[in-house]
């Protein structure tokens, strides 16, 4: 079912008059519904384990060593492509995902492994891992409200020119080189300095600097050699390689309703197979990872049939779901408000500081 709010044009910053707003509506921090599950069995759901994400790890970085071979051993011809672009995927697309996950503290049970998977996975996506984790922090608390989640990927109306750069990671890649310029010069903007603890600045200006030497380096590396394939390995599959994790990226929120306080309204849940859900670490569950971010990626499909009885139908597949985005997109290029409004059915349960049952 589809509705129309508002046909105003908002104004997506931070530091704009919808934070305000936003603040004045209750929407800041505030309690999300979330769908009964019993204490006992959600207690089970986010026991971390170091197997899944260790097996799920050894697998990425085998897959990415076998395909790198491949575009380096048939350098030179046209063989060389479907190797760049299977490493383009799992360089550009699967670091997004265990940027994600890692930042999240939950794929490993083991800290280090989180923290330093975390770290190369935010290089290879041109995530600042400091910036992102606070920024993505503030995305769970306030999701898809705007002028407070710094993490909308498309706002209304959107611009199909900047949907098409997108799809090779322009726009984002630009505005990380020169926020990456900026940090190593240690200046924040005003809305980094609005969700980044000050005691955080130093570890964003050290990062950058740090990411500033490795491309120097590999630049460096390429022009001496008069090769373009340094960059082919560090550097270029950011962009290259990133139109599935945009894909998978718009297909989680887009075209859904804004300054809601119930995630089955505001998130889709997307049945995929094994190698897609290899690749996005299981965030095609996304309604549930929203509802109950602390449970592990290789959980997530167990909480899905917990809860499922309590939320919207899931889609069948991506194209599924692309179906209702793209004519919604399109829709709202004319009337900014205009969104699909998914079914909930009647509450069953509390806001979330009382949503496990006893059991």
């Amino acid at each position: 079912m589809s509705h129309s709010s508002s046909t105003e044009h908002r104004d997506y910053r931070l530091t704009g008059p919808e934070a305000a707003r936003a603040a004045e509506k209750g929407l800041v921090s505030a309690s999300w519904y979330q769908c009964p599950i019993s204490r006992k069995r959600l207690t089970e759901l986010m026991q971390r384990r170091d197997g899944p994400a260790l097996r799920d790890t050894a697998l990425w970085i085998l897959a990415l060593l076998a395909t790198g071979f491949g575009g380096y051993w048939f350098w030179g011809s046209w063989a060389c492509v479907p190797f760049f672009i299977a490493y383009g995927v799992l360089y550009g697309t699967a670091s997004n995902a265990r940027w994600h996950e890692m930042g999240h503290g939950t794929a490993f049970k083991t800290r280090w492994m989180n923290d330093a998977v975390y770290q190369v996975a935010s290089f290879m996506c041109l995530f600042e891992p400091h910036v992102r984790r606070w920024s993505h922090t503030r995305h769970h608390t306030d999701t898809i409200v705007v002028g407070r989640d710094p993490e909308i990927v498309e706002p209304r109306p959107p611009s199909l020119v900047r949907m098409a750069l997108s799809l090779f990671n322009l726009p984002h890649g630009f505005n990380t080189l020169r926020s990456v310029l900026r940090h190593a010069a240690g200046r924040m903007d005003d809305e980094e300095q609005s969700f980044i603890p000050q005691s955080e600045w130093p570890a964003v200006v050290r990062t950058a600097r740090i990411w500033l030497v490795i491309y120097a380096l590999v630049i460096g590396l390429a022009l001496y050699q008069h090769s373009w394939l340094p960059l082919m390995f560090i550097g270029l599959p950011s962009l290259y390689g990133a139109w599935l994790s945009y894909l998978f990226g718009l297909s989680q929120h887009v075209g859904l309703a804004e300054d809601v306080l119930d995630h089955r309204s505001n998130c889709r849940t997307i049945y995929m197979n094994p190698l897609l859900r290899f690749i996005y670490m299981n965030m095609n569950y996304h309604l549930e990872h929203h509802m109950y971010p602390m449970v592990p990626y290789h959980a997530l499909a167990q909480l899905h049939e917990e809860i499922r009885h309590d939320c919207p139908p899931p889609y069948p597949d991506l194209l599924a779901a692309f179906k209702e985005i793209i004519p919604t997109v399109m829709q709202q290029r004319k009337d900014p408000g205009y969104f699909i409004d998914r079914p909930t059915g009647p509450r069953t349960a509390a806001p979330a500081q009382n949503q496990a049952v006893p059991g």
